[in-house]
C-alpha cells in the first residue's frame, strides 16, 4: 500500500512537471513534426517557424495540438519519469538495508530502469502521441486533406471511429522503442552524470551549490544530447508512420517500422533519419531540463528526497 502510494505520488508530480515543460516547449515539437513529415521544404527550424506563424499564427500554429501534449504528460510523462524515480528509490532503499552506499547502482541497472519506465509510458501514451503528431502537422496539409480536429478529445474519438480503436496505437512499436532508448539515455545518464559531477566537488560537496540547479543543468543537458542522437531516427519513423494516409486503394506507403526506415534511407538518404535533429534537441534539452528540475524540486518539497 505504501509503495503504491509512493508510486502514484511520483507519477502525479511527474505529470505536473511535464505539463509545465510542455507549455514552454510545445512550439518546438510542432516545428519538429512538420520538418520530419513528408512534403517538408523548410530551409531550417527558423524558416519552419516563420512559415507556420505566417500561415496560422502563434495560437493555432505553434500551439497546435497543445491539448494532446498535456494529455501525453498524464499518460506518458507520468509513467516515464514517475516509474523511473520510484524504481531508483527502491534500489537505493535496498542498498541502504544491505548496508552499502545507496548510490552504488550500476549504470546498466539505471538504463534498464529507464527502458522499463519509458516503454510502459510510451505504450500507455501512444494514443496521445498519435494525436499530438496528427494535430501538430494538420496545418501543413493542403486544405482538402486537413483533418481539422477540434481538440484532442475529438482527435482521439475520430481516429477510433473512422479508423478503428486499434488505430490509436499506430506506430506503437517504434514509439515504444524510441521511448525506451530516449528514457534510458535521458534518465539513466542524468542520474549517473549528476552523481559523478557531485563527486568532483565542483558544485559543492553535496552538489547543492545554488540549490543544485547548475549540477542538474549540466547533467540533463549532456544526457539530452546523448538521448537525441540515439532516438532521432526512431522519431522520424514515428512521425512518418503516424501521419501517413492510405491512398485511394487503401494502401499505406510504409507497412512497418523497418519498411519506413529502409525507404527513407534508400529514397532520401541516411542523413534524413536525423532530420529535425536541431529543433528536436532544442526542444528536448529545455523540456528535459524543466521537467526533471521541476520533478526533482517538487519531490524534494513533498517527500524530502531527490527524484533522480
Amino acid at each position: 500500500m505504501v509503495a503504491g502510494a509512493a508510486l502514484v505520488s511520483k507519477m502525479v508530480i511527474a505529470a505536473f512537471a511535464g505539463m509545465g515543460a510542455a507549455t514552454i516547449c510545445h512550439p518546438l515539437d510542432v516545428i519538429r513534426v512538420q520538418m520530419q513529415t513528408e512534403g517538408s521544404d523548410f530551409k531550417g527550424p527558423v524558416d519552419c517557424a516563420n512559415q507556420i506563424v505566417k500561415r496560422d499564427g502563434i495560437g493555432k500554429g505553434l500551439y497546435a495540438g497543445v491539448s494532446a501534449a498535456y494529455l501525453r504528460q498524464w499518460l506518458y510523462g507520468s509513467c516515464r519519469i514517475g516509474i523511473y524515480s520510484f524504481l531508483l528509490e527502491e534500489a537505493q532503499k535496498k542498498n541502504i538495508s544491505n548496508g552499502v552506499d545507496k548510490n552504488n547502482i550500476l549504470l546498466s541497472a539505471k538504463l534498464l530502469m529507464g527502458m522499463t519506465s519509458g516503454g510502459i509510458g510510451a505504450f500507455v501514451g501512444t494514443p496521445s502521441e498519435l494525436a499530438l503528431v496528427r494535430m501538430s502537422n494538420d496545418s501543413k496539409l493542403p486544405e482538402q486533406e486537413k483533418r481539422n480536429y477540434n481538440g484532442v478529445t475529438d482527435c482521439v474519438a475520430r481516429i477510433a471511429r473512422e479508423e478503428g480503436v486499434f488505430a490509436l496505437w499506430t506506430g506503437a512499436t517504434v514509439t515504444v522503442l524510441r521511448a525506451m532508448l530516449l528514457s534510458a539515455c535521458a534518465l539513466a545518464f542524468t542520474s549517473e552524470i549528476k552523481l559523478k559531477l557531485t563527486e568532483t566537488g565542483f558544485f559543492g560537496e553535496d552538489g547543492q551549490m545554488f540549490h543544485g540547479v547548475p549540477l542538474l543543468f549540466c547533467a540533463i543537458t549532456v544526457s539530452s544530447f546523448i538521448a537525441n542522437v540515439v532516438s532521432n531516427p526512431f522519431d522520424v519513423v514515428k512521425s512518418r508512420t503516424q501521419n501517413q494516409k492510405a491512398d485511394k486503394d487503401g494502401n499505406l506507403k510504409y507497412s512497418s517500422m523497418i519498411d519506413c526506415l529502409s525507404k527513407i534511407a534508400a529514397e532520401e538518404g541516411v542523413v534524413k533519419l536525423w532530420s529535425g535533429f536541431v529543433p528536436a534537441f532544442i526542444k528536448l534539452a529545455p523540456y528535459t531540463i524543466i521537467s526533471l528540475m521541476l520533478t526533482e524540486k517538487l519531490t524534494m518539497a513533498f517527500t524530502g528526497r531527490a527524484a533522480l
